[in-house]
């Protein structure tokens, strides 16, 4: 196969556009959902902490890191941060003491309870460029996508 057929052919690939956009898609609707989080003097990481503990209840801080996609190590900074600004608490486990639970404080809990609705109206004005019939569509097929490449993960 010469040169021009290889490039010939990954151009008729859609692999590489599909990374592409959906890369730029994910940066774009980030950094507006970003802005709209700082205005409440939080980082994405500390809103997802905190969201999670407050749909979630309580959560072990190792476990944390898994459910919002956060590195182990950012985990003690970001919970430093959240419990410096009263909004969760560390707790020991009665029953193991390897194990801290973060729990979120009622003034964590009112600030995410003022805030929600606000952030949420925010997310559906972000993907309001999609149907409802699409966003049920790319969803799907994100999660499609999503499970295949989690399963070529080296294990």
């Amino acid at each position: 196969m010469t040169d021009q057929n290889l490039y010939r052919q990954k151009k008729e690939d859609p692999s590489l556009k599909l990374f592409v956009v959906l890369s730029k898609a994910q940066r774009s609707i980030a950094d507006l959902v970003k802005d709209d989080i700082q205005r409440y003097d939080l980082n994405p990481t500390e809103f997802g902490v905190l969201e999670l503990l407050y749909h979630q209840g309580d959560q072990p801080l190792q476990k944390i890191g898994e459910k919002i996609l956060l590195a182990s190590g950012s985990i003690t900074y970001v919970v430093d941060k959240l419990e410096e600004k009263g909004y969760l608490e560390r707790i020991p486990c009665p029953e193991d003491r390897r194990i801290t639970f973060a729990s979120i404080t009622e003034k964590g809990r009112e600030l995410l309870h003022s805030i929600f609705p606000d952030h949420w109206k925010q997310i559906e004005a972000i993907t309001a460029g999609l149907s409802e019939e699409e966003k049920k569509q790319a969803i799907n097929l994100l999660k499609k996508l999503g499970t295949y490449a989690d399963q070529k993960k080296p294990r």
